[in-house]
């Protein structure tokens, strides 16, 4: 359990004194339930404690008890940042109410802008933007960062600028009302924000990954397409060969997602599956039945898979390397929606890159694709998503990356089956 206590006096700090992490995070999530939940705030104790600890929307996610939070809110009000109220109709219950923004004296900009600071700790212009949507509409990503000068530019300034790391397009922004969580400064990997890869928004990214893909579909081809022959990826065959003896003993068809140019697809048929493949990219559906003309190939997006026609489920459903662009808000629910139209006994394959830093290339296969992000994830997270979607008999590979062929991420393979 946390412990409450009260640092000393700082007549420079712009509350006189820092605030806790525990602190940070009750007012942070008072401040965003104020907006974005009014008809339930002020918030009792319970809903408080589960504000604090929800799994969305907090970096890093938090298991604080009921004690520690009630302690906390009391050391707040304490100092005059918080007030506890009685309900004001039904069952007279006690109710916590910030009072930071009255204290700050903050405008609606400059208080959305700190609400995700404290929960999310520090962040991008474009993050910020993005994730204070529901409590606060900037224009762009500049607007918000006008914002954050604003906040900087005080007396006692509220934010602050940080240098920039290695591979990042933008410098962060950190608040100063307390130090910021392990997560933030730890040495070493740290979790993906939740909208890594989409920070300008995800119509923004899918319309990028259209326009990408189609301007690369001929040169994707020309580097790709034989990479399953011969004896070329035998881990990656083996995976896949699975898949398509699998769906042929089970006598149902099996799907590729984003199957760009056709070649995994013309593997599992290949393998014996009665295959066919499934892209969003209108150039890489073109380039693959060109190719394989004896496959089906239709324009799709994987997060809105169907059943198959003829069938009551896939027996396979193979997401091969397709899921990276998303981000990892996205991933739970792109894997919910695979796994749902497989058939009983059917099988999800995911292949993916494994790792903790988002890359971006701004030049590839000869073509600007500046913007576009390579979005990792990690086994436990993806197993997580896998196993919360309802499948069993879950089994994970990690194939190190080969500089020698030109990679520099390791890949990741699931295969789960539904019950």
């Amino acid at each position: 359990m946390s412990q409450v206590s009260h640092a000393t006096q700082d007549d420079d700090h712009p509350l006189g004194r820092p605030l806790s992490a525990d602190e940070q995070r009750v007012l942070g999530a008072l401040l965003e339930k104020q907006v974005t939940v009014p008809g339930s705030y002020p918030l009792t104790l319970s809903a408080l404690r589960t504000a604090c600890n929800q799994t969305s929307s907090r970096e890093p996610v938090t298991d604080l008890d009921e004690r520690t939070v009630e302690q906390t809110a009391r050391a707040l009000k304490d100092d005059g940042l918080l007030r506890i109220v009685w309900s004001d109709s039904g069952r007279r219950t006690l109710k916590y109410h910030q009072a930071l923004d009255e204290v700050l004296g903050l405008d609606e900009p400059g208080r959305a802008l700190l609400t995700v600071l404290l929960l999310r700790g520090a962040q991008s212009p474009g993050e910020l933007r993005t994730r204070t949507e529901r409590l606060h509409r900037f224009t762009d990503r500049d607007d918000a960062e006008a914002a954050l000068e604003v906040l900087a530019g005080r007396e006692r300034p509220l934010v602050r600028r940080l240098d920039k790391r290695p591979g990042d397009r933008d410098h962060r922004w950190m608040h100063l009302l307390g130090p910021a969580s392990p997560a933030a400064g730890a040495e070493g990997p740290v979790p993906l924000a939740a909208d890594a890869g989409a920070e300008d928004g995800r119509e923004a990214r899918d319309a990028l990954v259209r326009e990408v893909y189609d301007a690369l579909a001929p040169a994707y081809a020309e580097q790709f397409c034989a990479e399953l022959e011969g004896h070329g990826l035998p881990f990656e065959r083996w995976v896949l060969w699975r898949a398509a003896e699998h769906a042929a003993e089970l006598g149902l068809p099996v799907v590729e997602v984003g199957s760009g140019p056709g070649h995994t697809t013309a593997y599992l048929a290949a393998m014996g599956a009665d295959a066919r493949g499934l892209d969003v990219s209108p150039g890489m559906v073109e380039e693959a039945r060109a190719r394989y003309p004896e496959l089906r190939y239709d324009l799709g997006d994987l997060r809105r898979l169907m059943r198959p026609e003829a069938a009551e489920g896939w027996g396979a459903v193979v997401a091969w390397f397709s899921l990276h662009h998303l981000s990892p808000a996205e991933l739970g629910d792109a894997v919910a929606a695979l796994a749902r139209p497989l058939a009983p006994g059917g099988l999800l394959v995911v292949g993916t890159f494994s790792g903790h830093e988002v890359r971006r290339v701004g030049e590839w296969l000869g073509h600007d694709v500046t913007g576009l992000a390579l979005v990792p994830t990690q086994p436990e997270v993806l197993v997580e998503h896998v196993r919360a979607a309802g499948l069993v008999d879950v089994e994970w590979y990690v194939r190190g990356a080969r500089p020698e062929d030109g990679e520099r991420t390791d890949r990741l393979v699931v295969v789960a089956r539904r019950a």
